[in-house]
């Protein structure tokens, strides 16, 4: 079994039943499941947070029998800031927030997968991340 991390995008697609996006995030994380261990970082956990009052809600919806939790690597800090800044000198708009870096590098520098549908960035800024994407 492999580590993959999951992007908060899948998890929320799942949670909130998103009417496009659910059978298709739904569908992955259960095959997802069969084969790997299943990853959230604490930048993940806080984006999955905001639709939740109470943190044992969260705790319910996330389970850490379900989804491993890792810190963030300080390499994968910095590694984040490298390629934010590259970003940002190709033009990138400021609306693309520092988080998603910090999830791409978070899986570069533990040599883990990435479940995610929005993979443009990740394909761009790291593309030795195996990716698991529409």
């Amino acid at each position: 079994m492999g580590l993959l991390l999951v992007d908060s995008n899948v998890i929320l697609d799942v949670l909130t039943e998103d009417p496009r996006w659910f059978p298709w995030s739904a569908d992955a994380l259960a095959r997802s499941a069969e084969s790997d261990v299943l990853v959230i970082n604490p930048i993940i956990y806080a984006e999955v947070s905001v639709r939740f009052a109470r943190i044992e809600e969260l705790e319910e919806a996330v389970p850490a029998t379900f989804f491993k939790r890792e810190t963030l690597p300080w390499q994968a800090g910095f590694l984040a800031g490298k390629c934010f800044l590259t970003y940002r000198r190709r033009g990138g708009p400021r609306r693309s927030p520092l988080p998603d870096f910090y999830v791409g590098a978070h899986a570069a520098v533990r040599g883990m997968g990435l479940l995610t549908r929005d993979a443009t960035r990740y394909r761009s800024y790291f593309p030795r991340v195996p990716l698991i994407a529409p």
